[in-house]
């Protein structure tokens, strides 16, 4: 799980970059190709992109050592390293709330590995009907984007993190499917179309991502996403790898525990001041306060 950990902790980073980067862009570019043409031009987005590849190449390793189910849960611990780099940036201090956060974040996905015991799991064939699962994530994640183009920011924002955050799932689940069949070539896997799926999921993601982070600060945009990503790449571990978890009545209540206490400590977490920053362009453009 400390490969994860490295990872985590350079998407978390890459966030922060990416955020910076992504909120200074006019608002009529949320959805749009143009958003990511406009920030190549930005070093420090370049700079995040650079991170979250990194972490995203470090979590493949991870993949490859353990199963979907077991790794994309500490993921989630990539919020709290966001959170750590924004204090540093503002120089001020974390506070109790954080600490509460932190805990809850940790503690909960700590529960769910120790009880859950993912475990198991075959790859599915290229053409195997388990991707119809891949395939209904997706079309979720288009649902929950574009049914926030008529509402305010915030709203907005959250839809489209949660539709970025489905994909990031997805994406997780790809990557291992990637992995396992580089293990058995490097050529003959170029010859299945997880590869090229993998590409487009990641830029519809990345997509997305921008556009939330161009809508709102990271306490509005980043717990949505952060949270649906594990979440995601649970259930479609479970329904495309057939990935097991312990299912007595007690575990289930326990994992469902550990579960809620890392979606409560994301959003404890998403509410810092240091994640709202810098926030007054979106109050402007909204009249009201973010």
């Amino acid at each position: 799980m400390g490969v994860a950990v490295v990872a985590a902790c350079l998407i978390g980073l890459g966030f922060v970059a990416q955020q910076h980067a992504a909120f200074q862009e006019p608002l009529g570019r949320i959805l749009h190709p143009s958003l990511l043409l406009d920030l190549l031009h930005s070093r420090l987005w370049l700079s995040g992109i650079a991170l979250m590849i990194a972490g995203q190449l470090v979590f493949a390793v991870a993949l490859d050592l353990t199963s979907v189910t077991q790794a994309t849960p500490v993921l989630t611990v990539n919020l709290v390293f966001a959170l750590i780099a924004a204090h540093v940036i503002y120089r001020e201090p974390l506070g109790g709330r954080a600490l509460l956060g932190s805990l809850m974040l940790t503690g909960g996905v700590a529960l769910f590995l120790v009880i859950g015991q993912p475990h198991g799991g075959t790859p599915p064939g290229e053409l195997s009907f388990r991707w119809v699962g891949g395939a209904v994530v997706l079309g979720l994640a288009m649902l929950v984007a574009v049914g926030g183009s008529h509402r305010d920011l915030r709203v907005r924002a959250m839809l489209l993190a949660s539709g970025a955050g489905l994909l990031y799932g997805l994406q997780d689940t790809l990557t291992r499917s990637v992995v396992l069949l580089f293990d058995g070539g490097v050529p003959a896997a170029f010859m299945t179309w997880q590869p090229y799926g993998l590409v487009c999921v990641g830029a519809l993601a990345l997509l997305l991502a921008q556009s939330a982070f161009d809508a709102a600060p990271l306490r509005i945009s980043l717990p949505a996403a952060t949270a649906a990503e594990p979440l995601t790449g649970i259930a479609l571990g479970i329904v495309i790898f057939g990935e097991r978890i312990r299912l007595s009545a007690g575990d289930l209540a326990l994992e469902a525990l550990g579960l809620a206490g890392m979606v409560a400590g994301i959003v404890v977490l998403g509410r810092s001041p240091y994640l709202g920053k810098p926030g007054d362009r979106a109050a402007r453009e909204e009249g009201g306060d973010l």
